[in-house]
């Protein structure tokens, strides 16, 4: 298993209230598909430097640190690119925690 941090950007246009639905949603996704969710971090509303589409112009950021084997990530690239909620995702691998020396 290794340690996972998945950025997401939410399409929440006009339903701010639906955060932490969406980020349920999300975790119980994780959950399903093997994974074990570790932290899930809401952070704020931030413009994008560049717009794409004038739909969105401006995006929910949420950090979710989650333990998987190699094979969840395919998976859930897949699900969350159905998922309407979900207008960006990007999984990398978590850095290691440091050890104060």
């Amino acid at each position: 298993m290794k340690k996972y941090e998945g950025l997401f950007i939410l399409n929440l246009a006009g339903r701010e209230e639906g955060i932490k639905d969406a980020l349920d949603k999300i975790s119980t996704e994780i959950t399903a598909a093997g994974g074990k969710v570790e932290t899930v971090q809401k952070m704020d509303k931030k413009a994008f430097a560049r717009i794409a589409d004038k739909r969105h112009t401006s995006g929910f950021y949420a950090n979710v640190i989650f333990d998987g084997t190699p094979a969840i990530i395919a998976t859930l690239q897949k699900k969350f690119s159905l998922n309407e909620d979900v207008f960006r995702v990007l999984f990398t691998l978590a850095p290691a925690p440091k050890v104060a020396a």
